[in-house]
């Protein structure tokens, strides 16, 4: 069949027969309808390709892919957009293209559009190798049936045994409920996916569109979930829960509680944000964190950053970014808890993890959002190889019965079993204060930091001045001399709890030095199964 031949093809769709090139755009299907034609007819009409011959088979198969392209007639979908969009130009492998359901009720069969709703595959960012997965929200009414799920699981496996990491792009209503009950088996075996996957391969949660229903769980389980502005992730339906989706389920709901780690404004944005927080990820809980060219270091004087008075705060945000690799801090969470700052960075070339108290929030104290902010943090850093910085200056925990109500002590003895559990290379730097349960919970030697330096200016005591006079004293007059007493870093230096004073101007020398000794650090992990805190 020669060129002039392909480009007049004509396809059978149903009751209608739409002629196309290999790039037209179909008509949509008529749902409901009951139709047959002898194949023999139309090839003696010359109205279809012959299927007895090489060249036909292949027409054919070129006319299923291009119908699988737009499996609604109306151009490329979303959901595919997405994914060219995020891999590297040409690098995308589908999976699954000719998927669909093989549901026959309700006249179903008759209505069967070509990947059943979603995109699969892998391909590249930045020549790294990841399986990806698009959900469409056109096909069904982006509701999720037992093939759909099947290709979802597919996905999954492929990138468990590959050991590559896996990107979701969502946006699906819930289970296909004219498929029955098999939609919920699909969603449990996805469950079971991506909580084998976790900690396995980096999981990245992109919430594209409208995800409602049981579907609105499964992207909460990733390392980093981005979240679009304008779309809705939640469980609950709106005339349920009594308000507009994007009041509870909107990008800055979920900022705010944390669910979400990243806010995008729009499609583009969101998946430049997977590209940027995937090259501070390894492959996989056997690879080693990334490594870069080594930055350049921002000019800033760490010797002037600390106030002359306690009252006085400033920002972590200086710190960080002057030990840092100039331009690298990417933070995370950044609306939750911001008394605490989680996020990746670079210091010599190497991808850490950054914990921080912010003194400007709280005065740096923790409480129970942000203990869990930090938590799942270390967890993550931990499970990827990712070496952790810590900066403290923190009085404590905030002590109020609002606090204690919203389980205080559960979710920060978290961020304690965290820290203990977590084997990488962890190096903390005691800025100002490490007040009572924040030396302990902020990084603290004896809770399994590697490496502890102190700038003079730490305040590394059992209480703050006045609580000291009084517990000893039974007054706070004694307060001036407590201070002088306690609040200072060299009897926690004397005692080895700290291994350095350091100047602050010497951190980043003193960090990539730590950094370097770590990477040969190994520890002998107890038998057991998991814990369960």
């Amino acid at each position: 069949m020669g060129p002039s031949s392909r480009n007049s093809q004509v396809l059978f769709r149903s009751h209608v027969v739409v002629a196309f090139t290999t790039q037209s755009i179909f008509t949509p299907r008529p749902r409901n309808l009951s139709f047959r034609i002898d194949r023999g007819a139309l090839v003696v009409w010359g109205l279809m390709t012959d299927l007895k011959t090489t060249a036909g088979k292949i027409e054919d198969l070129d006319a299923k892919l291009a119908e699988s392209r737009a499996p609604l007639g109306e151009g490329e979908p979303a959901a595919r957009t997405r994914v060219t969009q995020l891999l590297d130009e040409g690098s995308f492998v589908e999976t699954d293209a000719l998927a669909r359901h093989r549901s026959t009720d309700f006249g179903r069969e008759h209505d069967r559009p070509y990947t059943d709703g979603v995109v699969t595959g892998y391909g590249t960012i930045d020549g790294r190798r990841v399986c990806v997965f698009s959900q469409d929200g056109e096909i069904f009414d982006g509701t999720m049936g037992e093939v759909y799920a099947e290709k979802l699981t597919k996905i999954y496996d492929l990138a468990i045994k590959t050991g590559v990491p896996i990107i979701g792009i969502y946006e699906s209503t819930g289970p296909r409920v004219q498929e029955g009950i098999v939609t919920m088996a699909g969603y449990a075996r996805l469950m079971a996916r991506v909580s084998q996957a976790s900690g396995l391969i980096p999981q990245i949660s992109v919430i594209a569109g409208n995800t409602s229903g049981i579907a609105a769980f499964a992207p909460t389980f990733a390392d980093v979930l981005v979240v679009t502005q304008g779309t809705a992730l939640h469980q609950a339906a709106s005339h349920v829960a009594g308000a507009e989706p994007e009041t509870f389920g909107g990008a800055a709901a979920h900022a705010e509680s944390g669910t979400a780690h990243l806010v995008a404004s729009d499609d583009k944005q969101a998946l430049a944000l997977v590209r940027d927080v995937l090259a501070y990820l390894p492959a996989n809980n056997r690879a080693e964190a990334p490594r870069v060219e080594v930055g350049t270091v921002k000019d800033f004087d760490l010797n002037s950053v600390i106030p002359d008075t306690a009252a006085q705060a400033y920002d972590i945000n200086d710190v960080i970014k002057a030990v840092v690799d100039e331009g690298s801090f990417f933070e995370l969470s950044a609306e939750a808890a911001q008394n605490i700052v989680t996020g990746f960075a670079y210091i010599d070339g190497r991808a850490v993890g950054i914990v921080a108290n912010q003194p400007l929030a709280l005065a740096g104290a923790l409480d129970s959002a942000a203990a869990e902010k930090a938590a799942r943090f270390v967890r993550t850093c931990d499970a990827f190889n990712t070496p952790i910085v810590e900066f403290v200056d923190s009085p404590g925990f905030v002590p109020t019965p609002e606090e204690e109500k919203a389980g205080l002590l559960r979710r920060a003895s978290k961020f304690a079993y965290a820290q203990a559990e977590a084997s990488v290379g962890k190096l903390t730097v005691i800025t100002r204060k490490a007040i009572g349960p924040a030396y302990v919970f902020m990084g603290a030697k004896d809770l399994g930091a590697d490496l502890v330096y102190a700038w003079p200016t730490a305040e590394i005591a059992v209480t703050q001045a006045s609580q000291a006079s009084l517990a000893i004293y039974g007054s706070e007059e004694k307060e001036e001399e407590m201070d002088e007493l306690f609040l200072h870093p060299y009897a926690a230096a004397e005692r080895g709890l700290a291994d350095n004073v350091i100047e602050p101007s010497a951190t980043r020398h003193y960090l990539v030095e730590g950094l370097r000794l770590l990477e040969r650090k190994a520890v002998a992990q107890v038998p057991k199964k998991h814990g369960t805190v």
